[in-house]
């Protein structure tokens, strides 16, 4: 995907999902007019297409090599029928294109294959498959080079991952609203999920029916600071600034516990987050969201969860190192009613991913590797009342030699994060954040590289209409 397209239509994202904290941490949204919203625990008739989405994606795809071909100054989109033949006989590969085209924008733009199905009517798995196929026909006859599975799996599976949690944040925007005008509600939900706007403004009546969320609960937070270096190792790459200004956006939908809220759909619990920063543009680009699962209850009903198969699509780039994984893990997320004023919340989970990871050094965005890895994630959250909460998440990737494109080796990745917010007034908060990643590096030859640094920044939050997301089922 061309570079300054990908950077613009990520960029529009972010702003969308900013808009849409705003609106959903104002607690507008909270009581929608019957007249003209939908009731989203009714199921929608939705009319559905399968010709539409399939058209729409090669059209996508023909726009996005013409667009590449004359802006990207690279032979690589000079594709023919000569090319494509070529790329039907040849084995697959994998390619070394710039880290962020390969990590960012392929999922992106995997994205937008899903939601263009998605808004069509067509269920997740349905529009999977469309991300699925998509992704191979971009490969195929999008670029003259060889077939890469790399980007197959950013695409076609990471893609429908991340492309799910959009469709679902632009559907919540356009289902809840009061106050907030339809048309800046379109708007937001066209910037969050490009190819679902496309569909509600081309076909008007045939794709306008909302996607019913069924009114999960949800906790969403918008926070604004800024963050300074506590310790740095950096290796062989090169830190480019040690203060950053950054932008973060959290939610979780479907949390657990709810009297009526069913996880018969995939990704009725997901959990995502995007940071910007002005060091680095995209430091964070996360979601995970449950597949298969079932919920279940403990400790005499104090605690409810969901257990089941989780997909994940993670994009980690602290400066001094990056890493990227799709992936599919086992876990649960749950609440625990510690005491009448203490709720923990969590999640837990391990699985097997397949990762990109490297060192960031200045003017060389392919220096980088791929390779299957084991993976593991670990999220607390506690809250006191409704005036604290403290939260800790640690991840771990173990990028190992299999199916790796290079002289074999491994790459152990952790990353940990506690915050401590405090709410000051109504849903106006502040948060202090300490945030480490290290990096270790093992390869034949080569002599072991160790990358850690450690961040501590204040940040303004702005809490979502649920405050610290509690959920009360008693």
């Amino acid at each position: 995907m061309g570079e300054s397209i990908r950077a613009a239509a990520l960029k529009c994202v972010v702003a969308g999902v900013v808009v849409m904290a705003h609106g959903l941490c104002a607690g507008q949204g909270l009581k929608p007019r019957p007249s003209e919203q939908p009731d989203p625990q009714v199921e929608p008739v939705m009319e559905k297409s399968y010709s539409v989405p399939a058209w729409e994606i090669l059209g996508f795809d023909f726009l996005l090599n013409r667009y590449n071909r004359v802006y990207s100054g690279v032979p690589d989109y000079d594709v023919s029928f000569g090319s494509l033949r070529r790329n039907l006989r040849r084995s697959w590969g994998v390619d070394s294109d710039d880290f962020n085209i390969n990590q960012l924008g392929h999922p992106y733009q995997g994205s937008m294959y899903h939601g263009f199905a998605r808004s069509a009517g067509l269920s997740f798995w349905e529009s999977a498959g469309y991300t699925f196929a998509g992704s191979i026909g971009w490969e195929i006859a999008g670029e003259n080079t060889r077939p890469s599975v790399n980007d197959q799996i950013a695409s076609g599976i990471g893609g429908a991952f991340l492309g799910e949690s959009l469709f679902r944040m632009a559907s919540l925007v356009l289902e809840h609203g009061d106050g907030v005008p339809r048309p800046m509600r379109e708007a937001v939900a066209a910037v969050i999920s490009p190819s679902t706007g496309f569909n509600r403004l081309a076909y008007g009546k045939r794709f306008d029916t909302i996607f019913a969320s069924r009114n999960p609960a949800y906790y969403s937070r918008l926070q604004l600071g800024l963050m300074g270096t506590a310790q740095n190792e950096q290796g062989l790459s090169t830190l480019l600034k040690r203060n950053e200004a950054q932008a973060n956006f959290s939610m979780e939908y479907g949390l657990p516990g709810k009297d009526g809220y069913r996880y018969d759909r995939p990704f009725d619990y997901f959990a995502f987050e995007a940071t910007g920063s002005t060091a680095n543009a995209f430091e964070t680009v996360m979601t995970r969201g449950l597949l298969f699962g079932r919920e279940y209850s403990a400790a005499k009903d104090r605690y409810r969860g969901i257990w089941g198969l989780y997909g994940s699509y993670d994009y980690i780039s602290p400066q001094t190192f990056r890493v990227s994984s799709t992936a599919l893990s086992l876990g649960t997320t749950g609440q625990w009613r510690a005491s009448d004023s203490i709720v923990v919340q969590g999640s837990a989970m391990a699985g097997l991913g397949y990762a990109a990871v490297g060192t960031v050094r200045r003017g060389s965005e392919r220096d980088y590797h791929y390779g299957t890895t084991p993976q593991a994630l670990l999220a607390l959250r506690v809250i006191d009342g409704d005036r604290t909460s403290l939260d800790m998440t640690a991840r771990e990737y173990f990028v190992t030699r299999v199916n790796a494109n290079g002289p074999g080796g491994h790459d152990n990745i952790a990353r940990a994060e506690i915050s401590l917010t405090r709410r000051v007034h109504n849903l106006h908060a502040i948060t202090i954040k300490y945030l480490w990643n290290r990096r270790n590096a093992s390869f034949p030859g080569l002599e072991n590289t160790r990358q850690t640094r450690g961040t501590v920044g204040i940040f303004y939050t702005l809490l979502g209409q649920d405050r610290f997301g509690t959920v009360d089922w008693r």
